[in-house]
């Protein structure tokens, strides 16, 4: 048994299908169920069923699957440690995508200046998703908004933002400079759909004030929020990082009067994972970059 068959029998786990697996780990399928199947006859145990057009892991493939992503952390932290430099290696970053493309690029740009032999790799995806990532070791950082209910998790709060009313450049509020959420009550909304946590933040928000918010439109992307209020579908919430950025027009921008809707943006990591000197300096860089990302109105 070595580290190969380990990595073959996860990504087989991973994608049930052994054409994809092979695929994934770029080599031919006969080599790749040779491997698994070398590997299930040291265990003297089966561990996956064999379907028509999938797999799906055993008893004993369940049991090891744990065992296999153990080993394989370890031999991950412990090559990081013996080439820990504080200068070079892999930093792997997670972000949700209503903070990824607006956050991220200059952090990245501006922390790749200072250490230029670091590998940045980013991953953007929902929060649920990234949390998993994270308790397998698969990210290292992850950058989101709380709530966030995991645990054997480290948080760590960056800065609260403020969440935006944008309407339509025609709408009637437009030429209100105070805008009240009960001005909004009977108003469609475009949301995000309900996989993104900052629909549940806007919904939470407006409910604690006994005004439920409808959706007429929901989608994938913060940008086409921003497109269907342009276009007159309705009112949204949108966060300041992304007014910030936001060069389209035919939208307006303003601030909820009152309680303003916030969210607070956190870095959450695996303290049970290795923490390299070059992860360690990410995270600093992450603080000071955050003060001037705050600063930068």
């Amino acid at each position: 048994m070595d580290s190969e068959q380990l990595r073959f029998f996860q990504c087989l786990a991973d994608t049930k299908n052994f054409t994809r697996a092979a695929e994934r780990m770029s080599i031919s399928q006969s080599a790749f169920s040779r491997s698994i199947q070398r590997l299930e006859e040291e265990l003297g145990q089966p561990l996956f069923d064999r379907k028509p057009r999938s797999v799906e892991l055993t008893e004993v493939g369940t049991m090891f699957q744990s065992r296999a992503e153990q080993i394989l952390l370890i031999i991950e932290d412990t090559k990081a440690e013996i080439c820990d430099d504080g200068q070079s290696g892999r930093i792997r970053i997670g972000a949700i995508p209503t903070i990824a493309p607006f956050f991220l690029p200059n952090l990245l740009r501006q922390f790749s200046d200072q250490f230029p032999k670091a590998s940045l790799i980013v991953q953007e995806n929902t929060t649920d998703h990234l949390m998993k990532c994270c308790k397998q070791g698969e990210i290292d950082v992850a950058i989101l908004a709380l709530p966030v209910t995991a645990r054997y998790v480290e948080i760590e709060s960056l800065f609260d933002e403020e969440l935006l009313l944008v309407l339509p450049e025609k709408h009637p509020l437009s030429k209100k400079k105070k805008i009240k959420l009960t001005d909004v009550k009977n108003c469609p909304f475009v949301l995000l759909d309900e996989a993104h946590c900052l629909t549940d933040q806007i919904s939470s928000f407006c409910r604690q004030r006994s005004i439920l918010p409808v959706a007429v439109e929901r989608t994938n992307q913060l940008v086409m929020v921003q497109e269907l209020v342009s276009l007159g579908h309705g009112v949204s919430m949108i966060p300041e990082m992304a007014q910030k950025l936001d060069r389209g027009s035919g939208r307006l921008y303003r601030q909820i009067e009152g309680v303003k809707p916030k969210r607070t943006i956190a870095a959450v990591w695996n303290p049970y994972r290795f923490q390299s000197r070059l992860l360690r300096e990410f995270r600093s860089f992450l603080h000071s970059y955050c003060e001037t990302f705050v600063n930068d109105k």
